[in-house]
């Protein structure tokens, strides 16, 4: 039956179908790529480094990167704990839970990085706790962390919990039956199974990590050189008409992201297979 309804079907939708796909990702994905390296390199070799060695480009990158590896094991130990309790245990109150998960998701980058302004500005509900402690969050790098936790928190968390209630309960039940305690069981049954989700998860924290732009800006104060991550360099450099080395460290960032998503897309591969095998 399936093979006589896809026999009727006109013979032009399929390639009329494939030339639209192309179409949108050449004008919306290899266009744009091509244009970031090729005004990135547009003054040659030399003028390109050139514009990378700058201190503010390397203190740009160093701060990424720190705020990168601040948020991927607090958000990925929180987000393996929100999924083990969500989808382990029955308590009141779990689908609240389940909603607060996408609150992250839900309001924009902006408000988020507003709502830190009003917690731990000067003017904030901790502001004057901080100010006597001298302890900087807003406008410091404490904020960015705090702020691109906040936004990346849901990613690895969403991946586990449709995972984890696919898995069920019956592996750790059987350990539990065999004398296995809880690290034990964790560590033994549940992350070898989850294993290839957790990973998947942490690759997407990391990819929004490094190219948030929004909660980070609001907080960060843009700080030339102290406070600028690299997507907000990026803006700098542009809004000073600096337009190679905007699109230099632009570059940079592309190459970052692409790197991203080849390891993403072998992860997948691998769960693919996997999930072949399984079923045979």
């Amino acid at each position: 039956m399936k093979n006589r309804v896809m026999s009727r079907e006109p013979r032009w939708i399929k390639p009329v179908a494939i030339a639209f796909m192309l179409i949108f990702l050449s004008v919306f994905v290899f266009i744009p790529l091509i244009t970031i390296f090729r005004e990135a390199l547009s003054g040659g070799i030399k003028t390109y480094f050139y514009a990378m060695s700058e201190p503010d480009v390397f203190a740009s990158i160093k701060l990424t990167l720190l705020t990168a590896l601040v948020c991927l094991p607090v958000n990925t130990f929180f987000g393996v704990l929100m999924a083990w309790a969500i989808t382990k245990f029955s308590f009141r109150f779990k689908h609240v839970l389940v909603t607060l998960v996408e609150i992250p998701f839900a309001i924009s980058p902006v408000v988020a990085g507003l709502l830190f302004i009003f917690l731990f500005g000067s003017f904030g509900w901790f502001g004057s706790w901080l100010i006597e402690h001298n302890i900087k969050i807003v406008f410091a790098v404490p904020g960015i962390i705090i702020a691109t936790a906040f936004v990346t928190f849901p990613f690895v968390a969403r991946e586990l919990i449709p995972l984890m209630q696919e898995l069920g309960r019956d592996d750790e039940e059987a350990a539990m039956t065999l004398g296995a305690r809880g690290w034990q069981i964790f560590f033994k049954v549940t992350l070898p199974n989850i294993k290839w989700g957790l990973l998947y998860g942490v690759i997407l924290t990391n990819a929004r990590a490094i190219g948030e732009f929004g909660a980070v800006a609001v907080v960060s104060g843009s700080i030339r050189g102290v406070t600028t991550t690299m997507p907000l360099y990026i803006d700098i450099l542009y809004g000073e008409y600096m337009f190679g080395a905007a699109f230099a460290v632009a570059s940079l960032l592309t190459i970052l992201a692409l790197l991203t998503l080849f390891v993403k897309t072998i992860i997948e591969h691998i769960i693919a297979e996997q999930r072949k095998r399984a079923l045979v």
